[in-house]
């Protein structure tokens, strides 16, 4: 009788998890889902740049502010976020934030303005403030180890690069080559529409335990974790490591196809197909490392990758100087370090989601928000300083020595990873605690 209970009793825990896995499983890949929808809107401001010059007729000048209203709303907004997520949920952050970025996408179709693309990127950048948070806290409570944490993490990562190349032949093929004055391209618009829809709708039917995070304090006690966190070295070494790989990824990344037409002397389009390798790079690294966490230590993957970046910059920097003018150049008789240089971004990958990963599963789960906002914002700053540093560089020493330069906050970057290896404990706290 007693074996019939017990039997019974496995029974019923079987019969009750399975249901909490393909929940979990339904929200890990909405996060995948959601963190692709935005890699397309986020990367798509060259191309409304260009599209809104030759469709609005908006002068390229007024044209530009498109990316300030994108990155100071992320870095702005990424402040007050973690003040009233956790007693908003995870699960629905994510679901307003598509909803949000869902109605002004629904603008840009419907009026044919350019107030329209201001109002669009500064909702994708407040959303994302908003998703990324949320993403980020998310993972904490879906995984139960520090390396399920940093496969989870590098696998959503590296789905947001998928997403970024994906964005580009998605606009390409709403952009109409016969007529470039076409509002045609607006249509892409109710597929970004779309895949907002479905995301709200795989979430609303998926459930996961929240109550790790849930807490009676009010916006203002929450908000002042965020002086407490920075206050900790950990996470000061933390944060400088956010600014400086993030200035090493868009200072390389918005300044590669310049590097290829100045340096390599390629034509404009062959440069910015080169340079498509780059970000294709950052999602096979981050997709690998998503595999590779889960069996290898991450300071020996990231100081294995800061290495061969390094060694990258040493080698394809000198071999792209000496490069000379070729009008008939094409992929077969490019130069070596045209294709060696976009390799950085296989090695680059993987730094930004682990260290994140590292340090929030490191953390109180209820923690996480506080922790992820500050992240969102140093690293929005360090990828405008980045951009903006590189772009000093190329006007006053050129591109080559500019490239080169890069070493600098490469070798910062990895002494930040080091002294969070030794100041990091071993055995985080997410670890001890179940689900």
């Amino acid at each position: 009788m007693i074996a019939d209970v017990v039997a019974l009793k496995n029974v019923s825990v079987a019969a009750d998890r399975a249901p909490r896995k393909n929940s979990a499983l339904l929200v890990k890949l909405s996060l995948i889902l959601t963190y692709a929808n935005f890699a397309i809107l986020l990367n798509s401001v060259g191309t409304v740049i260009l599209q809104v010059i030759s469709t609005l007729h908006v002068a390229p000048a007024d044209a530009a502010i498109l990316e300030a209203f994108k990155d100071l709303s992320i870095a702005i907004v990424s402040f007050a976020v973690a003040s009233f997520l956790p007693r908003l949920g995870y699960r629905r952050a994510l679901m307003l934030g598509l909803a949000f970025v869902a109605v002004a996408s629904a603008a840009m179709p419907t009026f044919h303005a350019f107030w329209a693309a201001k109002l669009l990127f500064a909702v994708v950048g407040v959303s994302f403030a908003l998703v990324k948070t949320a993403t980020y806290a998310t993972i904490g409570l879906l995984t139960t180890s520090r390396r399920e944490h940093a496969s989870l993490t590098n696998v959503v990562e590296g789905m947001f690069m998928v997403g970024v190349l994906g964005g580009y032949w998605l606009f390409a093929a709403f952009i109409d080559p016969a007529d470039p004055h076409s509002l045609a391209w607006l249509n892409v618009y109710w597929v970004v529409i779309g895949s907002c829809l479905i995301n709200i709708a795989v979430l609303a039917v998926s459930r996961f335990d929240q109550s790790a995070i849930r807490q009676e304090t009010n916006p203002w006690a929450e908000l002042r974790q965020m002086p407490s966190l920075l206050l900790r070295l950990p996470m000061q070494i933390f944060f400088l490591a956010t600014f400086l790989y993030v200035f090493v990824e868009q200072g390389i990344g918005s300044w590669l196809p310049t590097f290829n037409v100045q340096v390599l002397h390629l034509p404009a389009a062959m440069s910015v197909q080169a340079a498509s390798v780059y970000a294709a790079g950052l999602a096979i690294g981050r997709l690998g490392a998503g595999a590779l966490m889960r069996r290898v230590n991450w300071f020996a993957i990231l100081a294995a990758c800061i290495v061969l970046m390094a060694a990258l910059i040493v080698v394809a920097v000198p071999l792209a100087a000496g490069t000379r003018t070729n009008p008939n150049v094409t992929w077969f008789t490019a130069p070596l370090a045209c294709f060696i240089v976009p390799v950085i971004g296989l090695f680059l990958a993987p730094i930004y989601p682990t260290i994140n990963s590292v340090v929030l599963s490191s953390l109180p789960r209820s923690h996480h928000a506080a922790a992820a906002g500050l992240m969102i914002a140093f690293a929005a700053l360090g990828g405008t300083t980045g951009s903006l540093i590189t772009g000093h560089l190329f006007a006053k020493l050129g591109g080559a020595t500019a490239f080169h330069l890069s070493l600098v906050p490469m070798a910062l970057l990895g002494a930040c990873l080091f002294l969070l290896y030794r100041k990091l404990p071993r055995t985080p706290p997410l670890e001890n605690q179940t689900h």
